[in-house]
């Protein structure tokens, strides 16, 4: 096989890098498809919109281990 140029791998390595990135994509549209049939099963509807938003938001921020942790030590809600 030839050597190739500078140009030609760079080439390659966009290609390559674009590919990644694609693929990248597609992953994480299918991991949060997977997470939101999850929603599904869960009543949201109890939260405002900007409730819910501002629990993922500080969940994701916390990292999932910690956050649980914070959630299970809370009291029970009332009702």
């Amino acid at each position: 096989m030839p050597k190739m140029t500078d140009r030609e791998k760079l080439s390659d390595l966009e290609k390559r890098q674009r590919q990644m990135a694609d693929e990248a994509d597609a992953v994480r549209r299918s991991l949060r498809a997977r997470y939101a049939a999850v929603l599904a099963e869960i009543p949201v509807e109890r939260l405002s919109e900007r409730e819910f938003r501002d629990i993922v938001g500080q969940a994701i921020r916390a990292g999932g281990s910690p956050a649980l942790a914070a959630l299970k030590a809370l009291p029970p809600a009332p009702g």
